[in-house]
């Protein structure tokens, strides 16, 4: 009889230390991370960008190249190769967060790199020589927001052209989005696109 008696303690025992359990760290410890999070972040939100306008146009994490249709004027600072894609010059799909899986010997990754680099040569009225290393390859990732202050001071000309604005004023523009090495001495100086596009006053539609 004692021993049912003691076996039923321990089940009312281990019963309770679960339901608690259960409320601390299933109910209580989510909701507090969950408010935390949320308390002057907005990096929990997918740190998104809103334009002029109040739109939601990208975020400061996930790389976006805008697409210009053909016969339009292309007044975009143009990003890294973005996503997973067998089509050299495609957008790519962010959602695809993915290198090519192409190594360094591969004569399908050299083909790209060369069609890019001649058809961003073409774009920006330069030799193919001039084009950056970064202007024609990826990210780790595929989702790389930032590119080398080089390509973007390889575009230049064309945003000043097509925005009707002076060379120094676009440069101010980027430099005013150029971030240093963090540090001082971790990485490279980085160029944030979407700031750019941004601060050039292109926009997404206004919002409904």
């Amino acid at each position: 009889m004692r021993t049912m008696s003691t076996w039923i303690r321990q089940c009312v025992v281990a019963v309770a230390v679960l339901a608690a359990m259960t409320v601390i760290l299933g109910v209580a410890y989510p909701a507090v991370v969950w408010g935390v999070s949320r308390l002057g972040a907005t990096s929990a939100e997918g740190s998104k960008v809103t334009d002029r306008n109040g739109c939601v146009v990208g975020s400061r994490l996930i790389g976006v190249d805008p697409q210009v249709a053909p016969g339009e004027p292309d007044k975009y600072l143009h990003a890294r190769v973005l996503g997973s894609t067998d089509d050299p010059m495609a957008p790519g799909d962010p959602a695809a967060s993915a290198a090519s899986n192409q190594g360094p010997n591969s004569e399908k990754l050299a083909g790209w790199i060369a069609q890019r680099r001649q058809l961003i040569a073409t774009r920006e009225g330069v030799t193919p020589d001039r084009v950056p290393v970064d202007a024609v390859t990826g990210s780790g990732s595929g989702l790389d927001p930032h590119i080398s202050p080089a390509y973007a001071q390889l575009q230049v000309p064309r945003l000043a052209r097509e925005n009707g604005k002076s060379i120094a004023e676009v440069e101010q523009v980027i430099s005013d989005h150029t971030a240093g090495r963090q540090l001082g001495f971790l990485g490279q100086p980085r160029v944030d696109v979407l700031e750019v596009n941004l601060d050039l006053g292109l926009t997404a539609p206004a919002c409904d």
